[in-house]
């Protein structure tokens, strides 16, 4: 599959139905920067009248493993990826139209990069910052991903 914002949300909606449904998108994506957006809405709220963290989590970890497939698309070679760990900051009620951004393709090229020239798996974190319409910081999520070369 050739990374593209339509492209990433029709794998959404076969290979992660329950982002989809959630209204989960991607917006923009380019080698530095992955946008997602989602809505406060009935199917994604929580009993506090915002959204669920989980479904804020989904978006931000949709930014970050957009462009860790991107950057493994780029290189042409058969690599994993794997989320080994996330943290989560919840500073504001997330109401309203939210969109996550991930600007840190940086850390993926040289992770990749590094692990095709060692052969050995890499580690590496990316942030993501969710903010509402009116630019406030609703959130802010923390993924450490872990790359390797697969063996043929």
């Amino acid at each position: 599959m050739k990374i593209s914002v339509s492209n990433l949300n029709k794998f959404l909606f076969f290979k992660l139905p329950s982002a989809f449904i959630c209204g989960v998108r991607v917006k923009e994506i380019d080698e530095n920067r992955c946008v997602s957006t989602v809505k406060h809405r009935w199917i994604n709220q929580n009993p506090f009248n915002s959204m669920y963290f989980a479904v804020q989590a989904m978006a931000a970890e949709l930014t970050t493993g957009s462009l860790v497939m991107l950057e493994i698309q780029k290189s042409g070679k058969n690599i994993s990826m794997l989320v080994a760990n996330n943290k989560g900051n919840y500073s504001k009620k997330a109401t309203g139209r939210i969109n996550f951004t991930c600007s840190d393709g940086f850390l993926v090229s040289q992770a990749v990069q590094k692990a095709i020239a060692t052969g050995e798996g890499q580690t590496f974190w990316m942030k993501s910052i969710g903010t509402n319409e009116k630019g406030e910081q609703v959130s802010e999520m923390d993924f450490e991903w872990s790359v390797r070369l697969k063996l043929s």
